[in-house]
């Protein structure tokens, strides 16, 4: 194709987690996420603190909330299924910028 550049994308995901997660465990999760993503670049990432939900997830009153901006190229068709069945993640969301 003439012209075409290879465009970076933007995302947000956000990442409510168990809060009966060890330092280690926490760790482990984000880092088998950053697996997931490879070759995605991460611009930030922000521990949002423990809320308390309004009705309980997966039996669990309250989450850890977790934010990541990154940009890359398109996010593998099976990612968000892979967030779903992963145990210490309660909910997810997934939003792509520009």
């Amino acid at each position: 194709m003439v012209g075409y550049k290879n465009i970076m994308r933007s995302y947000e995901l956000i990442l409510i987690l168990k809060t009966s997660l060890s330092v280690a465990d926490k760790k482990k999760t984000i880092d088998d996420l950053k697996k997931l993503l490879k070759g995605f670049k991460f611009t930030k990432e922000e521990d949002w603190g423990k809320k308390e939900f309004t009705f309980s997830i997966k039996k669990e009153k309250e989450g850890q909330y977790m934010s990541f901006q990154l940009e890359g190229d398109v996010i593998p068709a099976d990612f968000e299924k892979k967030l779903a069945v992963e145990d210490s993640i309660l909910r997810s969301l997934l939003i792509r910028g520009k």
